[in-house]
C-alpha cells in the first residue's frame, strides 16, 4: 500500500460549487475508485488550494492508471474542469508532497 498526499488549485470563487459537486458526488464515480484501489481517500481545501490524501493499493501507478482508464472518471474531469485550474503541475505530474513521516 503507498499513501499518496497531493495539491491542486481550484479557481478563485468556485468553493462552494467544488464541495457542493463533492456532497452530491455519484455513486457509481465512488464504486470506481474503491474499486481501482483506492482507500481512505480526503480532501482539504484552504482558499482556492486543496490537500488530497489517498491510500493505494498496491500502489499509486496503478491505482491511478485503473480509475484513469474509467468512463465514469473521465465524466467527472470533464464535469469538474470548469472548477479546477489543473491536477498537474507545467510537466503533467500530480503536484505530490514526499512522505518523511507516519504513525499508525
Amino acid at each position: 500500500m503507498e499513501r499518496v498526499c497531493f495539491t491542486f488549485e481550484i479557481h478563485p470563487g468556485t468553493e462552494a460549487e467544488y464541495k457542493q459537486r463533492h456532497d452530491e458526488i455519484w455513486p457509481e464515480l465512488v464504486e470506481a475508485i474503491k474499486d481501482a484501489g483506492h482507500a481512505n481517500f480526503s480532501l482539504f481545501r484552504q482558499g482556492t488550494t486543496i490537500i488530497a490524501y489517498v491510500e493505494c493499493e498496491p500502489d499509486a501507478a496503478t491505482v491511478f492508471g485503473k480509475i484513469g482508464a474509467t468512463h465514469v472518471n473521465t465524466r467527472w474531469a470533464e464535469s469538474l474542469k470548469d472548477v479546477i485550474v489543473s491536477l498537474t503541475d507545467e510537466n503533467g505530474e500530480r503536484r505530490q508532497f514526499e512522505e518523511v513521516w507516519h504513525l499508525d
